[in-house]
């Protein structure tokens, strides 16, 4: 899938807006500042924080759009919600911690925007082989066993190439960061020597180690899907605790305002 695809908006007329409302508050902001002193307790200050900790909750109910994904209507309808509104968190004067924290929130948001969209369809379009995410390590312990059974009575040098080179590979999942960039990386290495050994065997056993090399194919595309779907679930620790701490400074921030 080319990065062009995956950078395109799903809703175009949800990042147009996204983008003009932006444009508007700057420009508000800019003027504002330039023509009154500028405070968080009145003004277009206090209108800014105010905005601020309505787009943070907002943010905040997102897991909560269940079951009938209301009162927006649809999930989808959350979620284009859910991205474009965390894109334009104005930090205001919150402190370096609140904008920290808000720069941190909207990256990892938008990274798992990226890899929401990247990774099905590089899975969906790169390999042959679909896997649910919990069933990858039995299916990796069926293939060991295929490749046992079909090894078995195998000649010496096919023998001694299983076990030295292939039977590890074939123990459990592999994950591997250059996955994420690429699904089909390493393979033709990883495949080579197969080739290579099919040279000096005779016909009866190329046969044998075609068929492991197309189990060993499969288990590489399993080590694939464990390693992206492994990346779609977490990536998640990256963006929810630091959401959490940022909501909970902002409840300190706006105390501190009401107090003071």
């Amino acid at each position: 899938m080319r990065y062009g695809q995956v950078l395109r908006p799903k809703e175009p007329r949800n990042a147009r807006a996204t983008a003009g409302a932006c444009a508007v508050l700057v420009a508000i902001f800019v003027a504002g500042a330039t023509a009154w002193p500028w405070s968080p307790k009145r003004g277009l200050g206090l209108f800014f924080g105010l905005l601020a900790a309505g787009l943070f909750l907002f943010e905040m109910l997102y897991p909560f759009r269940r079951p009938k994904a209301r009162p927006l209507g649809t999930a989808k309808a959350w979620a284009q919600a859910h991205v474009y509104l965390g894109v334009r968190l104005p930090p205001g004067t919150l402190g370096w911690a609140l904008l920290v924290l808000s720069a941190w929130t909207t990256a990892s948001g938008l990274l798992g925007v990226w890899l929401q969209k990247w990774i099905p369809a590089a899975l969906a379009e790169g390999l042959r082989v679909e896997a649910l995410y919990e069933r990858i390590p039995s299916l990796v312990g069926q293939l060991l066993a295929e490749a046992d059974a079909l090894m078995a009575g195998a000649d010496e040098v096919s023998e001694r190439f299983y076990r030295s080179e292939v039977r590890g590979a074939l123990a459990g999942p592999r994950p591997s960061w250059g996955f994420l960039f690429d699904v089909r990386a390493g393979r033709d290495r990883a495949l080579e020597p197969f080739r290579r050994i099919a040279q000096f065997v005779p016909p009866a056993e190329k046969e044998r180690i075609d068929d492991l090399m197309t189990i060993f194919t499969e288990k590489i595309e399993l080590d694939a899907h464990y390693s992206l779907q492994g990346v779609l679930r977490r990536w998640l620790v990256l963006h929810v605790p630091t959401a959490g701490l940022l909501m909970g400074l902002l409840a300190l921030h706006v105390f501190a305002w009401a107090w003071y």
